[in-house]
């Protein structure tokens, strides 16, 4: 079976009163964009909805993927579940041909999956903010253990355990989501959907391992996990990495070898920590616990003098959509827990209210008039970029009660900054962590070489953006983790050598370090973000080591002085824009190991371009996936004219970007979707006819075609993306025509 497009579901719940059949009475949440509020998976899209007669919130669940037995297999699981009463589980009713869906596929009604919305942040995005707060670590171990006690007490089991299936809500309670591979008494027998998450799941688990017992080992680590970095968190920021905690597969399978397992000797202290040790390495040993106790998953409950669960920074859309609004026009959240956000044009002196916990990320972001801020001794968190481009601002002064620092609040602000918090080192006009395993924010302007201390584990994320000054920055083997754009714009920065201890390194890591003539990967490093090096003017030559096995999107564009790049055999995935405009890169040759481009990686590059990879076809300068049915990246900049072969069923994103040669392209009627920027500064580009067969045509896809006149687009196509044809030179008629049938945002 055919499942639509999540652009052609989208417009389906926009009418959702007409194309939802029993569960009509429900409305999508709209987004900060006028959208239906959503999410998005592998093979699903979520839709937030509400029964506005209750008040009430659903998460509605479209599928965009065959996936066999599917059907058979909710109608089972909805069936067990509704025997269920638990926080630790949610509703789910199946409900065959429920939306109908305007779109290409043989079907025009499709299944939903309806589910009670939980409010909150998932475990993984909790541990990321909070991993360094005793209280709220310890506490998230104990309610992950009665948890696991439950759950290992039922007869069915979820089958993919994993911090993002796990949500937490505002009061610490936790629930369990995404259910397509759970196990329920009736199945017995049957074969698994899915063998889980590997970093997660028993290594030698197979299709055939579909029990009660599936979720053993996943609980086990992750209890472990959570215990470990309650007692030394530095452990995630050794040894964890962003989709993952402590351990990697590598580890279970190894576990001799394994120097995550070698470290966590040293907590055999602590009598919980030794029996969740001891049911880690039997679930190892076994892949299951059926002759263990569930209750020895629930440790000790945690007595602490100050218990603060929800150091979160991030607000909520629910906060931000209830907030209380102060006579000075800054948002509270309704609990007056939180500070969400101040207007950019305030101006003068601003006392946070008393009773305020959390500054949350960017709250007085671009403040540009804000003269001085006072915060009060009842602020125990402060957010990401706080304080970003407050200008005028002179001093901050960080209270005794601050415990929790996310990012870095003084990101492009150059003020006096007084540290009276014993949670934090600041000297030499350098803030870290109490035990300096963290460089939060480097302020010293004057400095032109820094040698980072050895007992830094973690760069945090925006850590020395900025800062100008700075020719030479030295990298100790201590360092695991470099932060998102952790040296962005530090424009004088020439030569970087990253250890052989950095496992990670953030998106934007080094974007824009215009000086940059040199960079060495080591080969601990297994992925390179999004923008690592976008706008490295100056960078020649970059060695990728064999560990790497993706290369995010736009990593090298604007790398102008790139010569050579070699791409290992190593590489899976290379993303969008990963090469464009390297002016001065003479070629690139895609391993035989890749078998993932999403987006156009090389627009406006003009080199030789060589394929290995059996996963594409290469040919006359033009990149397809292997059937031929997407194009990944048109280069012929000689064609003025070129036919689309029937084979293609979508153009994809950017995919004939920037192709200045082109006057006329005929698309065939095998074409269904037509990518975002797809055909974006195809200057010469006159004329477009659209065939009926296609449906959706993304944001940008036409912009700046200066010198494109005409364009037919038939009835079949149901959504056009914002600014899709902005900056072209329609006549005011036509213009005119296609505002009245799609919106001014197609200019726009």
């Amino acid at each position: 079976m055919q499942y639509p497009l999540i652009s052609e579901y989208v417009k389906a719940i926009q009418d959702a009163a007409d194309n939802l059949d029993k569960l009509a009475y429900l409305t999508p949440v709209l987004d900060d964009h006028g959208e239906p509020y959503r999410s998005s998976g592998a093979f699903a899209v979520v839709f937030k909805m509400q029964d506005k007669s209750t008040g009430k919130y659903y998460a509605l669940k479209c599928f965009t993927e065959e996936q066999e037995g599917r059907a058979d297999a909710y109608r089972q699981i909805a069936d067990e579940l509704d025997m269920v009463d638990s926080p630790y589980i949610t509703s789910v009713k199946y409900m065959e041909k429920e939306l109908f869906v305007d779109s290409q596929c043989e079907e025009d009604e499709f299944p939903v999956l309806l589910m009670d919305w939980v409010e909150g942040e998932t475990m993984e995005t909790y541990i990321a903010a909070n991993y360094h707060n005793q209280s709220a670590m310890s506490m998230l171990c104990y309610r992950f253990g009665k948890m696991a006690a439950w759950l290992r007490s039922q007869s069915f089991a979820h089958g993919d355990v994993k911090p993002d299936n796990i949500i937490i809500s505002p009061d610490g309670s936790l629930t369990l989501v995404d259910y397509d591979g759970m196990f329920v008494s009736s199945m017995k027998g049957s074969k698994s959907p899915t063998v889980g998450t590997k970093d997660f799941c028993h290594p030698l688990r197979t299709m055939d391992d579909f029990d009660e017992t599936i979720d053993d080992f996943s609980l086990a680590s992750i209890a472990l996990s959570l215990k470990a970095i309650s007692m030394k968190p530095t452990l995630l920021d050794i040894y964890g990495a962003s989709d993952r905690l402590l351990f990697s597969e590598n580890d279970y399978r190894n576990p001799s070898n394994s120097k995550v397992i070698s470290a966590l000797q040293g907590l055999m202290c602590d009598k919980d920590f030794c029996t969740l040790y001891s049911l880690f390495m039997l679930a190892l040993a076994r892949k299951e616990l059926s002759a263990c106790s569930f209750r020895l998953f629930i440790g000790e409950k945690p007595i602490l003098s100050v218990i603060n669960e929800d150091l979160s920074t991030n607000p909520t859309e629910e906060e931000l959509k209830e907030a209380l609004v102060d006579e000075w026009g800054v948002k509270y959240s309704k609990d007056g827990r939180k500070l969400l956000d101040v207007a950019l044009n305030f101006r003068g002196v601003y006392s946070v209210k008393e009773g305020t916990k959390i500054i949350c990320d960017m709250a007085f972001k671009s403040c540009s008039s804000l003269a001085e801020v006072v915060i009060p001794n009842s602020v125990t968190s402060i957010g990401d970029r706080a304080f970003c481009g407050c200008r005028s601002l002179t001093e901050v002064v960080i209270p005794n009660s601050v415990v929790c620092i996310n990012g870095n609040p003084f990101f492009d602000w150059n003020g006096k900054l007084e540290c009276l918090s014993p949670s934090f080192v600041y000297e030499d006009n350098i803030l870290f962590n109490k035990d300096k395993s963290r460089i939060i924010s480097f302020r010293n302007q004057k400095l032109t070489s820094y040698v980072i201390p050895a007992s830094v584990t973690r760069i945090e994320e925006f850590a020395f953006s900025r800062c100008e000054s700075l020719t030479e920055v030295v990298i100790p083997n201590s360092v695991t983790n470099i932060g998102k754009r952790a040296f962005a714009n530090c424009c004088s920065l020439t030569e970087v050598v990253i250890s052989n201890s950095v496992t990670n390194i953030g998106k934007g890591a080094f974007h824009k370090c215009e000086s940059l003539t040199d960079v060495v990967i080591p080969n601990s490093v297994t992925s390179i973000g999004d923008r690592t090096f976008f706008g490295c003017s100056s960078l020649t030559e970059v060695v990728i080591p064999n560990s790497v096995t993706s290369i995010g999107k736009g990593t090298f564009a604007n790398c102008s002085s790139l010569t050579e790049v070699v791409i290992p055999n190593s590489v899976t995935s290379i993303g969008g824009f990963a090469f464009m405009k390297c002016k001065s890169l003479a070629e690139v040759v895609i391993p035989n190991s890749v078998v993932c481009i999403n987006s156009n990686s090389f627009i406006g590059w003009n080199g030789k371009l060589e394929c290995l990879s059996p996963s594409f076809v290469y040919e006359d300068n033009i990149l397809f996936n292997k059937d031929k049915s997407r194009i990944i990246s048109f280069r012929n900049q000689k064609l003025t004219s070129y036919v689309i072969p029937a084979s293609v069923t979508r153009i994809g994103e950017f995919a004939f970007s920037r192709c200045e040669s082109l006057t006329e392209v005929v698309i065939s009627d095998s074409v269904t979707s037509i990518g975002g920027h797809a055909f974006s500064r195809c200057h010469s580009l006159t004329e477009v006819v659209i065939p009926d067969s296609v449906t959706s045509i993304g944001d940008g896809a036409f912009s700046f075609c200066e010198s494109l006149r005409n364009v037919v687009i038939p009835d079949s196509v149901t959504s056009i993306g914002d600014w899709a044809f902005s900056y072209c030179s329609f006549p005011y008629d036509l213009k005119q025509e296609l505002i009245s049938r799609f919106g001014e945002k197609i200019f726009r």
